[in-house]
């Protein structure tokens, strides 16, 4: 039986693997990550506030996200059924906002 740091190191290694097939690019910069919220799994990518130039609407609070602001942007690591990627249904949010959504 695997100890219980190997477990975690596979589920690790797993997580980056479906992110990297769910479109990791080098695109934003950042760190990313897979977390799960809501039932789903969804890739998560800090965005620095460098790497910001445009303004965006958060989908958790509907306040704008102005330019120059860190923040996260979040997709699901599964496409929805009438999507293309699910790169297409990647949104912008306030940090805060998401950890809310927990």
């Amino acid at each position: 039986m695997a100890s219980r740091a190997g477990r975690r190191q596979a589920r690790q290694q797993h997580r980056a693997e479906r992110a990297a097939e769910a479109g990791s690019g080098s695109w934003l910069g950042g760190h990313q990550q897979v977390e799960r919220r809501s039932g789903a799994e969804w890739v998560v990518r800090s965005v620095t506030g460098a790497a910001s130039s445009k303004q965006y609407r958060c989908p958790g609070c509907s306040q704008a996200i102005g330019p120059s602001t860190p923040h996260v942007v979040v997709w699901p690591v599964e496409k929805a059924l009438l999507s293309d990627s699910a790169l297409d249904e990647r949104r912008h949010w306030h940090r805060a906002c998401w950890q809310r959504l927990g």
